[in-house]
């Protein structure tokens, strides 16, 4: 009897660890490919940070009239693997990111058997969005916010006489973790979702706190870029935008609670 009892949790412990496994092998895989490539992913799409050529820096230019020159820094290794280990870490963060909609997949068919038929309706198409909006806060980390980050602590100087010599584990850190995170955050919509179908918030209270939300926003918008108004409104405004659409997002599943009364 007992066994019989431990059955069903045994089997959705062999059920996680087997979606795991799936997940770690795409991770690997992915960032086998990337470790392949690190020379040229070092050099075109984190070292070109600090040159005035790069895509967003070309494009504020053209638009904005907001010109920059190439930062003076010069990247250096103080570690004996630290070129090594931030070949690896780049590899498998990258990985994580290629592989994320097919994590999320897994982690989802997981969930899903323990949904009712109405929770499953209400969450189809879940997963394409997540993975939508990680993929969107990951490019727009990278391409606006750290892009911004780098070039003004790098072109920031006190004195003539001091140099900029990043070591490569301040400038790498910042990037990464900067544009992952900025990835995470722009799961918000997604978060209001969650939390509005499990009654913890409302779109009233949103709305309520949307004053507040906005001096937070603009607090953040400051805090993470450098201190001109163009960066602070360039990164404030999608960040607005991800808050309302939370907003939408959560009227959206009150209504279909309603519907259910």
């Amino acid at each position: 009897m007992s066994e019989e009892k431990n059955m069903p949790f045994l089997q959705h412990l062999e059920e996680l660890r087997w979606r795991l496994v799936r997940a770690a092998i795409a991770v690997l895989i992915c960032s086998i490919l990337l470790f392949w490539q690190q020379t040229w992913i070092m050099d075109n799409i984190f070292l070109v940070m600090l040159d005035n050529n790069f895509i967003s820096f070309r494009l504020m230019c053209e638009w904005f009239g907001v010109c920059t020159e190439s930062a003076p820094v010069i990247i250096q290794s103080m570690n004996v693997s630290g070129q090594f280990s931030y070949a690896m870490l780049t590899s498998i963060l990258g990985g994580v990111v290629i592989a994320s909609p097919f994590i999320f997949y897994q982690l989802w068919m997981f969930i899903k058997p323990g949904l009712k038929e109405k929770e499953r309706k209400a969450s189809s198409g879940l997963i394409f969005y997540i993975s939508l909006l990680f993929i969107l806060g990951i490019l727009f980390g990278y391409f606006i916010i750290t892009p911004l980050a780098i070039q003004f602590f790098g072109s920031y100087q006190i004195s003539s006489d001091i140099q900029n010599n990043f070591t490569i584990d301040s400038y790498m850190g910042m990037i990464l973790s900067t544009t992952f995170y900025t990835g995470l955050f722009f799961l918000l919509p997604v978060v209001s979702y969650l939390m509005t179908s499990l009654g913890v918030i409302s779109s009233d209270f949103l709305k309520k706190y949307r004053k507040h939300a906005i001096i937070v926003v603009l607090i953040l918008s400051a805090v993470i870029t450098p201190p001109d108004v163009i960066s602070q409104i360039i990164v404030a405004i999608p960040i607005t935008i991800l808050y309302e659409i939370g907003i939408f997002a959560s009227k959206r599943v009150e209504r279909r609670k309603n519907k259910t009364l």
